[in-house]
């Protein structure tokens, strides 16, 4: 049901590209959905990432907190991490979480990113707002960005991506991020595979009307 692919069959440039053209490090992971795309498009962009959940996943994001929890200075959580609330409340949105909102192609994508660097026990964050995080280049820090795409997929069904990658500023980010990407890597594909999976159960509930009508 999943596939790693860096391929856009559409042929068409990913708003991605243009905020995080070079890059180190991806992962990317797919999924058809039996939902016509605006449907697959708002169940993503609606999607509260605090709602995903699979054994698997907790056990990722639990190990993820660990540390901090172990030095008594476990993150704050916020009451939602809505995607949409990124793009809708900027400023606003997850709290003091490091996330900011990087482009929208209406119906297609949604962008998202953050700079910090994961490699530490307790992540260390860069505030970085949108139109800063593209031409960031300061040492020592590592960019990631992420985003979710939809694109038609045969009659009534859509293809979901979500595409995880990250940008380092100097060398040495890079060999310090490239060690714990080896530890991470399984771990953030389970945690896309995760999100796809809610994206695809919400998207199929709100298709169900319009299935039904067509019969």
């Amino acid at each position: 049901m999943y596939a790693d692919s860096n391929a856009d069959p559409t042929g068409t440039q990913l708003l991605l590209d243009g905020v995080l053209p070079e890059f180190g490090y991806s992962r990317l992971e797919s999924v058809a959905i039996a939902a016509a795309p605006p449907v697959t498009y708002e169940a993503a962009r609606t999607l509260d990432l605090l709602t995903v959940h699979s054994p698997l996943l907790n056990a990722a994001m639990w190990a993820r907190g660990l540390p901090d929890r172990l030095r008594g200075r476990p993150e704050p959580t916020p009451p939602t991490l809505r995607v949409a609330d990124l793009f809708d409340t900027p400023g606003e949105a997850w709290g003091d979480q490091p996330w900011v909102a990087l482009g929208e192609n209406p119906g297609r994508e949604l962008v998202f990113g953050a700079v910090g660097k994961p490699w530490q026990a307790s992540i260390e964050w860069r505030r970085v707002e949108s139109q800063d995080f593209t031409p960031f280049d300061e040492s020592g820090w590592a960019k990631m960005a992420a985003a979710l795409v939809v694109r038609s997929y045969g009659t009534h069904r859509s293809l979901l991506t979500y595409e995880a990658r990250t940008a380092c500023t100097d060398p040495a980010a890079d060999d310090r991020f490239g060690r714990y990407w080896a530890l991470v890597s399984p771990g953030v594909g389970v945690v896309l595979r995760g999100t796809l999976h809610a994206v695809r159960n919400a998207a199929e509930r709100g298709a169900r009307p319009d299935a039904e009508a067509r019969t």
